[in-house]
């Protein structure tokens, strides 16, 4: 059955910095900050949280299903979408402005800096969540218009479908009483390090409390170290993998979340569903760009040679 993917389409314009951030910035005149960094290598990709998720859940087996709007220049979004077979019937183009833009640089120590234009993305409050005869099985509330998120985790939630809150960078758009009403909508919540840490304090309750609530699980990715899941209280250390090589970590969070769905719209246990995510994360982050890797259903055990 369908996932459902809301969250941004968007177009990435990704740039590689060969020095570091860091030999640049003088953090004694950060005050009056004006620099700018020489990128030799820039490249154009599909990107936005709910086409990277789309695309690595497709290439894994999965029924993708996004919600998403593009703008005036997302014809080629649009095909991009239906020549990899991903369902693009809840994708809204908007004729009076630009589909999402995000500008990435990247530095030698893989440390960047991202400049972000919504366009589309802002009114994608206008889409409402379908859920035709209850065939859609789960969901993502992944970053999106801010309005937007809110409403369709409201909808999903009244829908009955299952999801996850992965509100992403969008999370500082929410203060805690937000905050706190998303986790009571949610099946499972997802974060990284940095985000778990801001949720806990704009909401005033720490993970272990979060995961006691109705939550089925709360996941919190930690990079090349794994993830912590943590489920009724405790927490389980689940190891990263070792990638074979380290490319490009755009997108590397959308291709675990891509796993996290795939997993749990099979009823897998959260840490098996977590494990299948480290190995894809360590799959993408081995590629440049967000929509690049391959995935083998075979090689990953999800499907018999």
């Amino acid at each position: 059955m369908p996932a459902l993917i809301c969250g941004s389409l968007a177009f990435d314009t990704i740039a590689t910095f060969p020095g570091r951030f860091a030999d640049q910035i003088l953090p004694d005149h950060i005050h009056i900050l004006n620099t700018s960094f020489l990128v030799p290598s820039l490249r154009r990709e599909f990107g936005g949280c709910a086409g990277n998720i789309a695309y690595s859940l497709k290439k894994l087996g999965g029924e993708p299903l996004p919600m998403a709007t593009v703008g005036a220049d997302g014809d080629v979004y649009l095909a991009r979408l239906r020549d990899l077979g991903i369902d693009a019937r809840h994708v809204a183009l908007l004729s009076e402005c630009y589909s999402a833009q995000c500008h990435i640089t990247t530095d030698r120590d893989n440390n960047q800096i991202t400049a972000f234009h919504p366009g589309a993305m802002e009114h994608a409050v206008r889409l409402a969540i379908p859920n035709p005869r209850g065939e859609i099985a789960i969901g993502i509330i992944a970053p999106d218009g801010r309005d937007a998120m809110l409403r369709h985790a409201e909808q999903m939630a009244e829908a009955g479908i299952p999801f996850v809150f992965d509100p992403g960078q969008g999370l500082p758009l929410f203060n805690g009483d937000e905050l706190r009403h998303f986790v009571k909508l949610a099946t499972w919540v997802a974060v990284n390090d940095y985000e778990g840490r801001m949720l806990c304090d704009r909401t005033g309750v720490d993970l272990a409390t979060l995961s006691r609530s109705h939550l089925k699980g709360l996941v919190v990715t930690l990079g090349h170290e794994g993830c912590d899941v943590w489920i009724d209280g405790n927490v389980t250390r689940v190891a990263g993998v070792q990638a074979e090589a380290v490319v490009d970590p755009t997108g590397c969070g959308d291709a675990f979340r891509a796993a996290l769905l795939y997993g749990l719209e099979r009823d897998w246990d959260l840490v098996r569903c977590v494990e299948l995510g480290n190995r894809v994360g360590a799959i993408k982050i081995a590629a440049a760009g967000t929509q690049n890797h391959v995935l083998d259903p075979v090689a990953l055990g999800l499907t018999p040679a």
